[in-house]
């Protein structure tokens, strides 16, 4: 599967199908937080942080999520992937730590992800 730049919005029902053909019953995305753009239909995150980067986006800027598109909305969203791993950004763990991150984070995909 291509991986798909989201400038705009994708519906849900789109991501159910990207799910059911990758991993079941989630996505992996990328999120560029200084864009407002995300990376979907990856089988690693480091492919979609490698597509975004090729288009100017800086890395500090890139952070991979899980998205389970059959959860509701508050609870759609997992923090995990080793491209998070930056000790340089104060992030050591493979979790976004920085709550203004995640907020950050949040707000992107809130508004592209439509129902």
């Amino acid at each position: 599967m291509p991986i798909l730049i989201v400038h705009d919005q994708i519906l849900v029902a789109e991501l159910r199908l990207m799910a059911a053909e990758l991993f079941g019953d989630f996505v992996k995305a990328v999120v560029d937080v200084e864009r407002g753009v995300m990376a979907i239909g990856g089988e690693l995150h480091s492919d979609e942080e490698m597509v975004l980067m090729e288009q100017g986006t800086q890395q500090r800027d890139l952070w991979g999520i899980n998205i389970y598109p059959d959860l509701p909305p508050a609870e759609r969203l997992e923090y995990d992937s080793m491209i998070n791993v930056r000790p340089s950004q104060g992030n050591r763990s493979r979790s976004v730590e920085n709550p203004e991150t995640r907020r950050r984070i949040e707000e992107v995909v809130s508004r592209l992800v439509s129902e």
